[in-house]
């Protein structure tokens, strides 16, 4: 109704102005019989409002689908009645869709090409990369630890590439399955153990209770990669250990990274999962690639788990992956 309202209200207004001129004129011209004139104006108005009510009558399908929100794309194309503005307009829509159809068509196919050709690239990098690591160990030191650290961060780089493009598929990727978490952890401290050496951080592991919940493995492991190359790079310099936890909090498991390092800023604290969003420690740590923590979330979510954290300045980070009591295998 307030479309139509808005469609029609310079018409009206004329009107009203043209009834005002009129009666004026006559007015003017020294007419005083207000009946007839009064009559007149009326039979003029009634008329007006039985062609606005026809109007909104015959169109009022087509107003009320202007007016609501459309729920898919499909029902753009859809007809109301059978008027010649609304056969144009869905001719036109109808063309508009299968435009945007096309053009969507085009950009998929080139963004599949795109990331086919990115996944294939990284799987070729890890074979040199293997081969780099192998001919480092025939080397002295420090040349061998630093040849390792390069290729150690190269292949961190991939990894995150070849997660990023896992992700848009992680509906068909993961494969749920009980996981016993301080396996995950302990398998993520072996691949890691050279990044703590060389950062000079090493973790502990506090362990409440042994915990196994439903989730994937592989994206679990990756997961608390991120979490602990965050925790180690944050607090290099400042702290020597970081705390790895085990429990359980309202039946749910918690699995959570604590370090002692700087502390994230409280004007970062609302984008630290925002995608390559590095922050103010990110211009610090020239490493950062804004991308571990989004990563971790979209992970989190499409596995129905939830990702919490707090974070102290000058203290420390605690970032945890909670798993639901219908997920915590262990729970009572």
């Amino acid at each position: 109704m307030k479309l139509f309202l808005k469609e029609h209200l310079l018409l009206i207004l004329v009107q009203f102005i043209q009834f005002t001129l009129m009666f004026s004129i006559y007015w003017l011209d020294g007419y005083r019989q207000l009946k007839p004139a009064l009559y007149g104006v009326f039979l003029d108005f009634f008329v007006l409002g039985g062609y606005l009510f026809y109007q909104y009558y015959s169109h009022r399908q087509f107003y009320r689908r202007l007016s609501q929100p459309l729920e898919s794309l499909d029902e753009s194309v859809q007809g109301t009645e059978q008027t010649p503005v609304s056969r144009a307009l869905k001719t036109l829509l109808k063309e508009q869709y299968k435009y945007y159809q096309r053009q969507i068509k085009k950009l998929e196919s080139a963004q599949g090409e795109h990331l086919k050709f990115m996944d294939h690239w990284v799987h070729q990098m890890k074979t040199p990369l293997s081969v780099i690591e192998l001919s480092a160990q025939n080397l002295d030191e420090p040349d061998s630890s630093n040849i390792r650290e390069e290729s150690d961060r190269m292949k961190a780089g991939l990894n995150t590439i070849l997660y990023m493009a896992r992700l848009r598929s992680i509906e068909q990727d993961f494969h749920i399955k009980p996981v016993r978490l301080s396996k995950i952890i302990h398998e993520v401290n072996g691949e890691y153990k050279r990044f703590y050496i060389r950062n000079k951080v090493y973790p502990k592991l506090r362990l409440e209770k042994e915990l196994t919940v439903e989730s994937d493995e592989k994206w679990i492991f990756f997961m608390l990669t991120q979490l602990i190359n965050n925790a180690v790079k944050y607090s290099a310099g400042k702290s020597n250990h970081l705390l790895l936890s085990l429990y359980e909090k309202e039946n749910e498991a918690v699995l959570e990274v604590t370090d002692y390092g700087v502390g994230i800023p409280k004007t970062d604290l609302k984008r630290v999962f925002t995608p390559f969003y590095t922050g103010e420690n990110g211009r610090k740590f020239r490493e950062s690639t804004g991308m571990g923590l989004y990563l971790t979330k979209e992970a989190a979510e499409h596995l129905g788990h939830r990702i919490e954290f707090d974070s102290i300045v000058g203290k420390g980070t605690s970032f945890r992956i909670i798993f639901s009591e219908s997920q915590n295998l262990t729970a009572p």
